[in-house]
């Protein structure tokens, strides 16, 4: 059933701009309410603006983190032999993109899903021969790579506050204004 709005929108109010004063209509001096011209955004940013932003969910940034570092490992076992360094270093703009692209209402799990991903993309980095072997050459590689393990954790971490900070500062503004 359509339920019929009780107020029409005033949608002209919203739209009009207030006159500027008789002072400015003559071509005297601006007014000091005057808004500043805008400048175009320098090319930096303007390429970062039209990169992907995706929003996942808890499950999805985990989903996302774990099999981004484990196709990281297998490739890393393939072209790097299984440099460890290698992997750390491609950890950390996981972690980055993890914590960023997680929605606002699950920010809380990106710090969590980070380590378990870095442990999942150990397993193709891994040095051992059988299941045995493997679990020692993963036991090994997480103690000897806590260092990268530890920062992309902290990375996600600061980044998760910032985000929520901002969100809280948000809302409090938002709680401040009348009507």
């Amino acid at each position: 059933m359509e339920q019929h709005r009780t107020r029409p929108p005033n949608i002209r109010a919203r739209r009009e701009r207030p006159s500027l004063p008789p002072q400015a209509a003559r071509g005297g001096r601006r007014p000091a309410a005057a808004a500043p011209v805008r400048r175009p955004a320098p090319p930096v940013v303007q390429a970062v603006r039209r990169f992907p932003n995706p929003r996942l969910t808890g499950l999805g940034g985990g989903l996302f983190c774990g099999a981004a570092m484990l196709a990281l490992g297998a490739l890393n076992a393939l072209l790097f032999g299984s440099s460890l360094t290698a992997y750390g270093v491609l950890f950390l703009p996981v972690c980055v993109l993890t914590a960023v692209w997680v929605r606002r209402g699950d920010l809380a799990t990106a710090p969590v899903v980070v380590p378990i991903a870095f442990a999942a993309g150990l397993v193709p980095v891994a040095d051992g021969e059988g299941v045995g072997g493997r679990l020692m050459g993963l036991v090994t590689a997480l103690a000897t790579q806590a260092g990268w393990l530890y920062g992309g954790t902290l990375i996600a971490g600061l980044i998760v506050t910032v985000r929520k900070v901002r969100l809280m500062a948000r809302r409090r503004r938002a709680n401040r204004r009348p009507g």
